[in-house]
């Protein structure tokens, strides 16, 4: 097969082959690096040597940068600090800083054979096959959040307490920053948020963008064997993390590709209520305080919202298509209208398919 990757991520094995050899000896015949599809902002490839894969290749994109962005090195230490924990990771095996290798920083890790589901209504399954993937995942989230982040040596990668108020803070700034007409919903939240902060203080490690197309499970079994996509982790509130995975639960399949339209119970997928208790039995914590749940979920649809604005930002000057672009600015005014109506107490809020 042709390998049909854009010449600008094109991978150039000149430094990079002896770079890997020098450390991975066992390299030996003719290397090539070929790239995963998919919406990775960090180019991921993997790595083969005879045509067979033996690991993978997560780098910076090509480009000027914003300082924190496409940290791979933040990926790096995560994974690495985790790695002989309960939370299954593709094990990190080296790191290179050296922009000169490739162009821009890079890792290395192990390659994780397995399945990857990119529609979160798992078609081709049946309903207890379904069930189980589902019962996996939130077993897999609600270990990661009971890791203690001291003991795993990142009590220093993220800042501690008060969460939710620099997020907000944060995503307002990236919002204002793009913003290229009103919305009115957006400014309602940026009123609403910081208004109505609980003050949750819990400290842990959240992955930031935990779902099912950045997890590989196992070929033949429910288990995951490697969480991907560390790129958003940071010491933060377990609650914001649930919130962003439990998302798919108010949103359509059709440009989100959530679950909001789809028959649950026909399915096999758990509701949303049985799905967070799911999450309470492996947490062992009580139940999840309603009005923290609606702050949380408001919350993840503004960042959702100001991403996508972002997007459109983008889009407008020339990164991608007019479609594109209109499609995302009306998909960000639609999340953020979603967020507001959580806020003014409608808990069953969710998208309906058009």
């Amino acid at each position: 097969m042709a390998d049909e990757t854009p010449d600008r991520f094109r991978l150039d094995l000149t430094r990079l082959a002896p770079w890997l050899r020098e450390r991975f000896p066992e390299l030996a015949g003719t290397m090539e690096a070929r790239k995963f599809d998919g919406g990775q902002s960090n180019p991921t490839y993997a790595i083969l040597v005879d045509g067979h894969p033996r690991m993978v290749l997560r780098k910076k994109p090509p480009g000027v940068l914003l300082p924190s962005a496409h940290a791979v090195e933040r990926e790096y230490r995560v994974t690495a600090a985790l790695a002989g924990t309960g939370v299954p990771v593709a094990k990190p095996l080296a790191l290179c800083e050296d922009p000169e290798v490739v162009g821009t920083p890079f890792f290395v890790m192990e390659h994780a054979a397995g399945r990857n589901f990119w529609d979160a209504r798992l078609p081709g399954m049946t309903q207890r096959d379904r069930g189980a993937i589902y019962a996996e995942m939130i077993r897999v989230l609600a270990t990661l959040h009971a890791v203690d982040p001291v003991a795993v040596g990142l009590s220093d990668f993220g800042k501690p307490g008060n969460y939710f108020a620099r997020q907000v803070a944060r995503w307002t700034r990236q919002y204002r920053a793009t913003e290229t007409q009103t919305i009115e919903a957006m400014d309602r939240l940026i009123e609403w948020l910081p208004a109505n902060d609980p003050g949750l203080e819990e400290s842990r490690i959240v992955h930031g963008d935990f779902r099912n197309d950045n997890l590989i499970f196992h070929a033949e079994r429910p288990e995951v064997i490697a969480v991907l996509d560390w790129e958003l982790s940071t010491l933060g509130h377990p609650l914001a993390d649930l919130a962003q995975h439990v998302m798919a639960w108010r949103v359509t399949a059709e440009g989100y590709r959530g679950l909001a339209d789809s028959d649950l119970p026909a399915l096999g997928i758990p509701e949303e209520n049985a799905y967070l208790g799911l999450y309470r039995q492996h947490t062992g914590g009580p139940p999840i305080d309603p009005d923290h749940w609606r702050y949380a979920l408001a919350f993840a649809m503004f960042r959702n919202a100001g991403i996508r604005q972002g997007v459109y930002k983008r889009a407008l000057e020339g990164n991608a298509s007019s479609d594109a672009a209109k499609v995302h600015g009306a998909r960000a005014a639609e999340i953020a209208a979603l967020g507001w109506r959580i806020a003014c107490g409608d808990d069953n809020a969710h998208l309906q398919a058009e």
